[in-house]
């Protein structure tokens, strides 16, 4: 990796990682925002397509809205969803963030337990 790649590396923010990894952390957590990566869905259609309870549903778009990774609005009796598309960009940033900087280094030894 060259120098100019590892200084454009994004900084970690390990706070922000953990909210984000945690919001990404359960399958059907994940499957919501696959089915909006077509766009924005009704909960409606969300609720049908994963035969979800309603009460289930709801914790887990809460989760997801609280991490920033989804946005809602209303239109009447019901709520639409969407990705925040700069949230997904977050999430690329701490990926590429965790990185090794040169895989290339000799492992480092600097405990007692190494010794």
């Amino acid at each position: 990796m060259s120098p100019a790649s590892v200084s454009a590396r994004p900084r970690l923010d390990r706070a922000r990682a953990a909210v984000l990894f945690h919001a990404l952390s359960d399958p059907t957590r994940l499957a919501i925002l696959d089915m909006l990566r077509d766009g924005e869905r009704c909960v409606c259609d969300l609720q049908d397509a994963l035969d979800a309870a309603q009460s289930r549903l709801s914790f887990h778009l809460r989760v997801l809205r609280e991490a920033g990774l989804v946005d809602d609005r209303r239109e009447g009796r019901w709520s639409y969803y969407r990705i925040v598309p700069q949230a997904v960009a977050q999430v690329h940033d701490v990926v590429i963030a965790l990185e090794p900087r040169d895989a290339a280094l000799p492992i480092r030894r600097t405990g007692l337990c190494c010794g």
